[in-house]
């Protein structure tokens, strides 16, 4: 076995084949957007309510991210590789575990499990995508896996209708199986890194920052939520924030905090981080609102509002490698802004349309706005991934993750909000849709403003580096 592995590892050595195992065992996450499709097989099959099914993204989301950070310090702490290939084992049991699983209660501890799997898996991809090529080309091999992810994220719906329609719920799972396997089966060609010191791992911190980052996500999903109080939400968040407080309070004296906060105190690291999460909030709007719009109100076909909805997929895999350009020649925070004010020049004109919309104008819009989400994918993360010492890549690639998750799941509550209240005043659905996505983008061309008047922090100081 260990020469078949080592054949394997001599065999595979191009930096581009290397990136394709990252990528490959990194799609088992994006992918997850087929069980959307799903949902309603899962509701039949398990005897739900339509508010309990919810819990199936939600137990996910909680984990996935909450964990995230840790599990980016574990991988600087013992190898990213390691933990690359635990989450993959991880991965491949709790998707199995959530085919089999005889009733509900056991169908939500495996996926509990998956996303254990998730956030061990993930919390290393872009350490490892950037180990696997020179540090001068990190841009590069960022815009690569950013590519590859909007491919899996494009395809998991599609790849989920056809699965359900074939052979039932169970195979959006199952064949996540053998794609996690095989990229264990080829991870002995990626790099290990080498450990020259003993470093220490904090544990009380670890469990302070998890807690605090789970309870901030619970928050933020329990709002959206109808029949729960604002108050469970207010307290929650009450909570995340006390502990997030104990957290700062004990890394002060930590030799090895999980994540220096004192990098927060610097409004130039600090403005990309919240900006990364609002573009992210402001985005999901399409995939949270629009498909009701395309098959509802403009009366398409699912098969073809479902391709409308991957040209924004389309558009952020145009952008990682426009980035990738870009960054060296104007910087990255500079791609950053230019990326936030195209996602929201694609997001705010979606506010005014309406069931006569232009088919081909709302596609491009579509486009506009992934290709701005792609620009900032790129160029946010490599600018984090710059900042922190090359030892914590584990957990600068795992906040660029967490900024995102915390952003979708802030845009889940906030957006529903939005639309809520817009259909309320309006009367329909198209008067909540136009009052939401004109919050979305309206809202991000606002934050952006506001942030550019931080001038030095976006750009003086830092021109030339960050």
């Amino acid at each position: 076995m260990e020469k078949a592995r080592a054949f394997s590892a001599r065999g595979i050595t191009s930096p581009i084949a290397r990136l394709g195992i990252v990528a490959l065992g990194a799609s088992p996450a994006p992918l997850d957007n087929a069980v959307n499709v799903a949902l309603p097989a899962i509701t039949r099959h398990f005897g739900l309510a339509l508010a309990d099914v919810q819990w199936l993204v939600v137990c996910y989301v909680l984990v996935f991210g909450s964990l995230m950070l840790v599990c980016g310090k574990i991988g600087d702490l013992v190898g990213h590789r390691l933990i690359f290939r635990t989450g993959l084992v991880v991965t491949a049991l709790g998707c199995a575990a959530c085919a089999i699983a005889p009733d509900w209660s056991l169908f939500l501890l495996a996926r509990t499990v998956q996303g254990i799997g998730a956030a061990l898996a993930l919390s290393c991809t872009p350490a490892l995508a950037t180990a696997v090529y020179p540090p001068e080309q990190r841009v590069k091999a960022l815009a690569a896996y950013a590519m590859a992810m909007a491919v899996a994220g494009a395809l998991g719906p599609f790849l989920g209708g056809v699965l359900v329609a074939a052979w039932d719920w169970q195979a959006v799972y199952w064949v996540r199986v053998p794609i996690a396997l095989l990229a264990l089966g080829l991870s002995g060609a990626l790099p290990s890194t080498q450990h020259t010191q003993s470093r220490h791992f904090d544990f009380s911190g670890a469990i302070l920052l998890a807690a605090s980052m789970g309870m901030l996500l619970l928050a933020l999903v329990l709002s959206q939520r109808p029949g729960v109080s604002p108050w469970t939400a207010l307290g929650l968040l009450a909570v995340a924030l006390a502990l997030l407080h104990r957290y700062v309070m004990r890394s002060v004296s930590s030799a090895e905090p999980i994540i220096r906060p004192e990098l927060f105190a610097d409004a130039a690291f600090t403005i990309p981080n919240v900006m990364n999460a609002l573009v992210n909030l402001a985005g999901f709007a399409i995939l949270l609102l629009t498909p009701y719009y395309l098959m509802n109100i403009v009366q398409l076909s699912a098969v073809i509002s479902g391709l409308l909805l991957a040209l924004a997929y389309g558009g952020m895999l145009a952008g990682a490698p426009l980035a990738a350009r870009l960054v060296p020649w104007i910087g990255r925070r500079p791609t950053v802004f230019a990326g936030i004010l195209i996602a929201a020049l694609g997001l705010l004109p979606l506010g005014l349309t309406g069931a006569a919309a232009s088919v081909p104008m709302v596609a491009f819009l579509l486009v506009l706005q992934g290709l701005g989400q792609g620009l900032v994918n790129v160029a946010y993360t490599d600018l984090v991934t710059g900042t922190l010492p090359e030892r914590d890549r584990g957990v600068a690639g795992s906040l660029a993750l967490l900024t995102r998750t915390v952003g979708i799941v802030g845009g889940a509550a906030i957006l529903t909000t939005l639309h809520a209240h817009g259909a309320a005043a309006g009367g329909d659905f198209l008067a909540g849709y136009r009052f939401a996505f004109l919050g979305a983008g309206g809202g991000l061309l606002i934050a952006l403003t506001l942030s550019c008047l931080w001038w030095r922090a976006w750009f003086g100081r830092s021109a030339g580096g960050l």
